[in-house]
């Protein structure tokens, strides 16, 4: 045990003198092993700790995020637009609203978490919004219900954006995906936990309190209870992490200098200097793309259920299989693409099976083809959130400086927020329980994101070949150290990671 101890010490001295030598000498290209030099055993030491004491809390804070923000689906399936006195166009409406504040304050609120730092903001941000859901219970009218959502929106639109961010202080590129998918695989537990809870919760009979009041107060106050434990035991950062050890501080902070961030500080010009670029453009334009049939998914799964005829109690637990098949996939695909370290793949076969399902519910009578749309449901939830996941990941690991990683994460997430505009707009109360036509607009625009990614992986091939060339060396993006690569894709020495 204690020549082991020895061994690892000596390593990480190593590392530090490497490191020091790198600094001094000022060429990428003369140690481009140096990313790859590490105690492995030490290192997976360290992820285990990261993995037991962030990851889990991170997820079940995410989870309650998206009850909170997809609940109002199942709320419809229980009457509360009857209750409340909504009618028209005016769902559609109230949906459309709640991604505005979502979206224009992405940028603020993602500053103020890298500026007070995410394990202060997140938390404080979600026992808002956990508030605001309770309080929706006392919603009287149209008006009261819409102004509650709109708060949870602004309160909401940096969460994901700030746990990106979060996460690379954490782990290095390849390691990123797959925890980003447990994390985010709790967003298809929430609706898969929200359609149980509701199958249950709708089956109370009470004259005062309705059903959809019973959900908002439980997932509500489950939410204020969760920020509170995660302000409490979330760590600030891997220097102030009280559980790792002084060596493994030591290699904790290495790791993330040599292969996650570039902490060079950048003004707001310099930071969002990053969009000149058009892989960025391309980025949120794919961002947009996948993100109209992912909120298709979130706002209206429930009601594209329906359309196979069933109760409400049934059509509430008929969302739940799809849901955890969602999350099993995702965990998969992000596994397999941080092992294999490849993105632009795994983030197509997402797209391609989510817009597969959309074709299919689309193409085929759901009542009298019972199985093959629930199978279709199964398609859908393949990629749905993998697709999501992965191209975040995917621009999170090309864009090494922390300024610019929360500028295009801050930009890019809300962004894909935005196709929820236009997917709350194409399902129509007269296309009703069929909804045909929006199932084609969700599917076309998975078809576009699918072309942006190939495109997108096309001009990396070949740049990263170009560079090779103009330098006479075979590199790849594990060759140079990221706290060299402030400038991005202007250094000479960058590699793109697909």
């Amino acid at each position: 045990m204690t020549d082991t101890k020895e061994k690892e010490t000596v390593e990480l001295l190593q590392v530090n003198e490497d490191l020091n030598s790198l600094e001094e000498n000022q060429s990428p290209l003369d140690h481009r092993d140096e990313v790859r030099v590490v105690n492995h055993q030490l290192e997976r030491r360290i992820c285990r700790k990261f993995d037991f004491t962030i990851l889990p809390l991170a997820a079940l804070m995410y989870l309650f995020n998206s009850l909170d923000k997809s609940n109002i689906s199942n709320a419809k399936t229980d009457g509360i637009e009857t209750d409340l006195g909504i009618h028209g166009s005016q769902w559609n409406n109230m949906l459309s609203i709640f991604v505005v504040p979502y979206v224009l304050f992405g940028p603020p609120v993602s500053y103020l978490i890298k500026r007070f730092n995410p394990a202060n903001v997140i938390p404080l941000t979600m026992f808002v919004f956990g508030s605001i859901t309770l309080l929706l219970t006392s919603a009287f009218n149209y008006g009261s219900l819409l102004a509650g959502r709109c708060f949870i929106g602004v309160c909401e639109s940096a969460f994901f954006p700030g746990i990106l961010y979060y996460l690379t202080m954490f782990y290095r590129r390849d390691e990123l995906a797959r925890r980003l998918s447990i994390f985010y695989g709790a967003f298809n537990i929430a609706s898969a936990f929200s359609g149980l809870l509701s199958f249950g919760v709708f089956q109370i009979k009470d004259t005062k309190v309705k059903g959809w009041q019973y959900l908002f107060i439980i997932e509500g106050g489950l939410t204020v209870l969760f920020s509170v434990i995660g302000f409490i035991f979330l760590p600030r950062s891997v220097e102030t992490a009280k559980f790792l050890t002084e060596e493994e501080r030591e290699c904790a902070i290495w790791r993330i200098k040599t292969d996650s961030s570039s902490t060079e500080k950048l003004t707001f010009k310099e930071a969002m200097s990053i969009f000149k670029h058009p892989v960025y453009l391309l980025w949120l334009l794919q961002e947009f793309c996948i993100g109209v049939p992912l909120n298709s998914y979130n706002n209206w799964f429930p009601q594209i259920v329906a359309g196979f005829g069933k109760s409400t109690v049934m059509t509430n637990l008929y969302t739940v299989a799809p849901s955890v098949w969602g999350a099993t996939a995702l965990i998969i695909m992000c596994f397999c693409s941080d092992y294999l370290k490849i993105r632009c793949a795994f983030a197509l076969t997402a797209v391609t099976s989510t817009l597969i399902g959309f074709v299919v519910l689309g193409c085929i009578d759901t009542q009298t083809n019972l199985g093959p749309a629930y199978f279709a449901c199964f398609l859908m939830t393949t990629g749905v959130a993998a697709s999501s996941v992965l191209t975040s990941t995917w621009y999170a690991n090309n864009t090494p400086n922390e300024s610019r990683r929360i500028a295009i994460a801050s930009i890019g997430i809300p962004i894909g927020n935005a196709g929820g505009v236009v997917a709350t707009n194409i399902f129509r109360p007269n296309d009703a329980p069929k909804y045909t036509l929006a199932l084609g607009i969700s599917a076309g625009f998975g078809g576009l994101a699918a072309l942006i990614i190939c495109t997108i992986t096309l001009f990396m091939v070949f740049d990263n070949r170009k560079r090779n060339r103009l330098q006479g060396v075979k590199m790849t993006y594990r060759d140079v150290p990221t706290y060299m690569l402030a400038e991005g894709p202007n250094n000479p020495s960058f590699r793109w990671m697909y």
